[in-house]
């Protein structure tokens, strides 16, 4: 007589696979390779993209305001955007540390991930069903595109495009549902591995 699987065991099932996926990403030097430079890079691009990474005047000079901690977590244009609580410069660069360099990190790692694991799946079809299902490919196009949803406002700001509050306003759901989607993703491509079959 065989076991139905419950909804418990096949949630426990899809975390144990993940893990497993994503261990077996780290351990290749191409899902290392991928995973650093996608990360470093989204997370220069997101840091730049709000202003937190600028051009500097020369010179190194650091400067940490009053009760840094008290401070971290204060909202400065919505609930998900933070006052900056150190500035670093570094020659030419920069660079204001706040909250959002944590948050930027977190989604930059889910992005890098999610392009680690699309690439080990892509060089290994046969083991991981590339070959009948382009999931693992495709997968990670709305890991890039909801990634960079955190700096929508910015993008309008890019364009000239002048933006109503209320437009605004759906900006800030926009960091959630990105992480939201950059984790489905990173299920759905995990899904394809057999990681017993990949050397």
């Amino acid at each position: 007589m065989s076991e139905t699987a419950t909804p418990r065991t096949a949630v426990e099932s899809t975390f144990a696979r993940t893990r497993a996926g994503i261990d077996l990403t780290v351990r290749r030097r191409d899902g290392r390779s991928v995973l650093l430079a996608t990360t470093v890079g989204y997370l220069v691009i997101y840091l730049w993209a709000i202003g937190h990474l600028v051009p500097g005047l020369g010179g190194y000079d650091v400067f940490v305001v009053a009760d840094p901690l008290g401070r971290l977590f204060q909202p400065a244009l919505g609930p998900l955007s933070f006052e900056p609580v150190a500035r670093v410069r570094i020659g030419p660069l920069t660079y204001l540390f706040s909250f959002n360099t944590v948050l930027g990190l977190g989604v930059a790692l889910l992005v890098g991930l999610n392009l680690a694991v699309t690439t080990v799946a892509w060089r290994q079809p046969a083991s991981c069903g590339v070959g009948e299902s382009s999931a693992p490919l495709l997968a990670g196009v709305p890991a890039v595109l909801s990634g960079s949803a955190c700096c929508g406002p910015i993008v309008l700001i890019a364009f000239g495009i002048q933006a109503s509050s209320t437009l605004l306003t759906a900006f800030q759901f926009l960091l959630p549902v990105s992480v939201l989607l950059l984790v489905g993703t990173l299920l759905v491509v995990v899904r394809q591995f057999e990681p017993e079959a990949i050397e």
